[in-house]
């Protein structure tokens, strides 16, 4: 009912108000945080959001384990975090939990499927409409079903080209 009435219906820039919310039911949420409000979220005891990530609508974050989603990632719209799935091979399909972890300055492209025990590496893309189905090496661009690195990202934190550039256009 709270998600229904107060999540779902609060204004998109209301992002304060819904971490507040995700708060109140476990969830660990960093300063800066842009939760929006179409975001369907299992359990929020579950999920760990790191200062200035942010997740768009129309994803699901199945945390039936934890996902945690580090600084500055982003999330866009109609991913999927699948964090739990069931054992096929017993009759009585038993519930299998896996963490999903995202570290830092990485981006999940929209409509991107992940799947439970994942883990993205730091400054990692993950294409758009992408099948997760092991972990993703740092500071690479993957694509694909199943999703696979395809070339190196350029590491703008370390670079200082980029770094000077910044802080030229800070100075303005």
């Amino acid at each position: 009912m709270v998600s229904a009435i107060f999540f779902r219906l609060s204004p998109r820039p209301m992002h304060k108000f819904r971490a507040v919310i995700l708060r109140i039911f476990g969830a660990k949420v960093g300063r800066g945080v842009h939760v929006y409000p179409n975001v369907k979220i299992w359990a929020p005891w579950n999920l760990i959001l790191d200062d200035e990530c942010g997740v768009a609508d129309d994803v699901i974050l199945y945390s039936q384990g934890q996902i945690r989603i580090g600084y500055r990632v982003v999330i866009s719209q109609g991913v999927h975090l699948i964090a739990g799935t069931h054992d096929y091979t017993n009759p009585g399909f038993p519930l299998i939990t896996k963490p999903i972890i995202i570290h830092a300055h990485a981006w999940i492209a929209a409509e991107a499927f992940v799947h439970p025990g994942i883990t993205i590496g730091e400054g990692c893309v993950i294409g758009a409409r992408s099948v997760v189905t092991k972990d993703m090496p740092p500071w690479m661009v993957c694509a694909g079903h199943p999703c696979k690195s395809i070339k190196e990202r350029s590491n703008f934190i370390s670079n200082p080209n980029v770094n000077t550039k910044l802080s030229q256009l800070m100075n303005l």
